[in-house]
């Protein structure tokens, strides 16, 4: 417990019922004991006890925190009131992209290992950048409409042929999985270096030119990742690849 945090009671409403158990409830109450608070865990079991609760102290979302007899709010608020930092709703992340990368890098090393019996080789590149083309290609797969619609915001391409943004996942994704195995490289490679590009202009243009502030399509349509850097970086990452299985033809 931190030494600033003293031991307090404090009081906890949330839903618990038979077809719902609010998550926040169960964070709040997680978050709480891990600052050394004894927790009264109040259960709102009904419907009826929720509307009359939030009647009750004139409010519009449960979970509720009570700390020495003040309000504090919910599970936000909570963490507000703890020092913890709170995540902009809407703001721009890396992590998704982090992440992406980072699995990506240690898939790649596995890959390594288990087909040569080390962890690194001249192919261990290949496959990064492969895997990597496949995860974000999957990304974007999960939600081919919401993707094709935020991609509309800065691909010269898809400005002009809609159906473009449809397309361009299954050419991502299926141009990683053919580098990946050494396969149909006469098509997998002409295929990722010309939507690689297209993107890199566009990116180029949007970000760079028109210094437009937009979000990066990259890792699906629900995108928080910032339009730039990593974006071009992707696309730059496909071309260097399609190029150099070119030249192993």
């Amino acid at each position: 417990m931190p030494k600033d945090v003293p031991a307090k009671t404090a009081i906890l409403h949330r839903m618990v019922m038979t077809d719902h158990m609010c998550p926040y409830g169960l964070k709040s109450k997680d978050l709480l004991e891990r600052h050394g608070y004894e927790v009264d865990d109040r259960h709102l079991t009904s419907r009826a006890q929720v509307d009359a609760f939030k009647e009750e102290h004139s409010v519009k979302t449960t979970p509720q925190l009570f700390i020495d007899g003040e309000r504090i709010g919910g599970f936000d608020d909570l963490s507000a009131h703890l020092g913890k930092p709170v995540a902009e709703k809407g703001g721009t992340t890396y992590a998704p992209v982090i992440a992406l990368f980072s699995v990506a890098a240690a898939m790649a090393v596995a890959v390594t290992w288990v087909s040569m019996g080390t962890f690194f080789a001249g192919r261990t590149v290949e496959w990064f950048i492969s895997i990597s083309m496949v995860l974000l290609g999957l990304q974007k797969l999960q939600d081919v409409e919401r993707f094709a619609t935020m991609f509309l915001n800065y691909d010269l391409l898809a400005q002009r042929w809609v159906r473009y943004g449809y397309v361009y996942p299954f050419v991502e994704t299926g141009a990683g999985l053919l580098m990946m195995a050494g396969l149909l490289t006469w098509l997998s490679a002409p295929a990722a270096l010309v939507v690689a590009s297209i993107g890199a202009v566009s990116v180029f243009k949007a970000v760079y030119i028109d210094k437009r502030e937009l979000k990066c399509a990259c890792v699906g349509g629900d995108s928080k990742v910032p339009l730039g850097f990593v974006s071009l970086t992707e696309n730059l990452m496909m071309i260097g690849m399609a190029l150099w299985m070119l030249t192993k033809l």
